[in-house]
């Protein structure tokens, strides 16, 4: 029997070129029924680095072209993204990652 609620993990890279200045983690959202919430880090690396944890299990293919959609718009270095999702459509996700990065100072 297969467990429907578990949790299904996702994990991708990027290469980028746009460090942000120093900053603290940023959390927007709330994890919820059918929302998430995202963590923005600094990293110690160049790479833009997207975790994902949600219970929307089968949709590999639609977190890909969101997260990478998300960073062809900002081309981030040096940082982790962590998204926790409890169903939240694709624009929504798109919402939040946006919102999760707005305040960081990054060179053009």
């Amino acid at each position: 029997m297969t467990n429907s609620t578990s949790i299904e993990s996702m994990h991708f890279e990027f290469d980028g070129h746009r460090h942000p200045a120093a900053f603290t983690p940023v959390l927007v959202g709330v994890v919820g029924s059918g929302n998430l919430e995202v963590m923005v880090e600094p990293a110690a690396h160049d790479r833009c680095s997207v975790g994902i944890e949600t219970s929307a299990r089968g949709f590999e293919a639609i977190w890909a072209a969101v997260v990478r959609d998300f960073h062809e718009r900002h081309h981030l270095a040096g940082v982790t993204v962590s998204v926790n999702d409890m169903g939240a459509t694709p624009a929504v996700v798109s919402l939040r990652l946006d919102q999760a990065v707005a305040g960081l100072k990054v060179a053009p």
